[in-house]
């Protein structure tokens, strides 16, 4: 396709947000890079979310595949797409959806090592993992790289997604963890693991409604619009109550 008719393209893609924002702002929505670690319920539905509002540049990396018990919550699992890495299911979807992005796929596990590969560079870091320890070292790294790190998490009908700065309280701080001011030796890692040990039990609505929220943080940090919800603020949900979501402070 010629470069004026991808650029009309993509224009007509954004065109509802358009009166909403500025033409100015969604340049910097399509200039931005955007990581998202972990490709399950939480990051699918982010991925989902970021590639419509036309991030230009999607990072993304999970080492792990689909498998029956994902298609509860997992927005780019389905049974056509069992054992496939969930990475490059969802960088498909990406370029189905916004073939205009760049997609950077990795079907790795999220290290210390490779950390700077996904992390640098970028305008913000969704947080979708599932384990205490690799959100600690992802957590990290944003801060050294002064990158806003999106944070959410879930339990059952719960969920909760908070925004750590450069200039806000760290992760580790926030939470008490025992990690706190020290290196990541193999006894500090096994007090992390302790502590996310068992998989939480989730309703579908729960993973999509937080990687929406972690969207929409990363749009306000992007465009300058609203008011991010930077730690020690929290938001909170829980999808049983008749008055779901709070701010909270910790």
């Amino acid at each position: 396709m010629p470069r004026r008719y991808e650029s009309m393209a993509y224009w007509e893609m954004v065109s509802r947000q358009m009166g909403f924002i500025s033409k100015a702002e969604q340049l910097r929505l399509r200039d931005s890079t955007v990581s998202v670690i972990g490709c399950g319920g939480i990051g699918g539905a982010a991925v989902e979310m970021l590639a419509r509002m036309g991030i230009g540049r999607i990072r993304i990396i999970d080492s792990d595949v689909f498998d029956v018990s994902n298609i509860n919550r997992q927005l780019m699992s389905s049974f056509s797409a069992l054992k496939l890495p969930k990475v490059e299911v969802a960088a498909e979807r990406i370029r189905t959806v916004n073939p205009f992005a760049d997609v950077e796929a990795f079907h790795e596990c999220f290290t210390e090592k490779n950390a700077p590969t996904i992390i640098d560079g970028s305008d913000a870091v969704v947080d979708a993992l599932d384990n205490i320890t690799s959100r600690v070292m992802a957590s990290r790294r944003c801060s050294k790289e002064g990158i806003p790190f999106i944070h959410g998490a879930i339990h059952g009908s719960m969920g909760q997604v908070s925004v750590f700065t450069s200039d806000s309280p760290s992760y580790e701080e926030l939470f008490n963890l025992p990690s706190r001011g020290l290196d990541l030796t193999g006894d500090v890692k096994a007090k992390l693991k302790e502590l996310s040990s068992e998989t939480p039990p989730v309703i579908g609505p729960v993973a999509n409604v937080t990687g929406c929220l972690q969207a929409a943080e990363v749009f306000k940090l992007i465009t300058g619009r609203g008011d991010p919800i930077v730690a020690p603020k929290m938001l909170k949900f829980d999808l049983l109550l008749g008055e779901p979501f709070k701010i909270v402070e910790l």
